[in-house]
């Protein structure tokens, strides 16, 4: 299942998470700094939405009160929510 989340607060502008149940297989940034959001993705593919949220969930980026990983984690999230309706 694929699911584009439209990011709040970071400099990516949306996430597109794909999800196989509730592990994650590919993910794409739009927008950002290319090579953090380039190793991000390398990163989480193959883990759960929980282990991605247990990682990435509540990093910030400078002042910001969120980054595009803790983005993340709430996408991966909203697609595993949104595949079990």
């Amino acid at each position: 299942m694929s699911y584009i989340y439209q990011t709040k607060g970071t400099c990516s502008s949306k996430i597109e998470v794909e999800l196989d149940g509730n592990v994650v297989k590919h993910v794409k940034f739009t927008g950002g700094c290319p090579g953090n959001l380039l190793a991000i993705p390398k990163l989480v593919e193959g883990l759960t939405v929980e282990q991605v949220e247990e990682k990435l969930t509540g990093i910030h980026c400078g002042m910001k009160q969120t980054s595009c990983g803790d983005q993340l984690a709430h996408a991966c999230r909203e697609a595993y929510e949104a595949s079990q309706k």
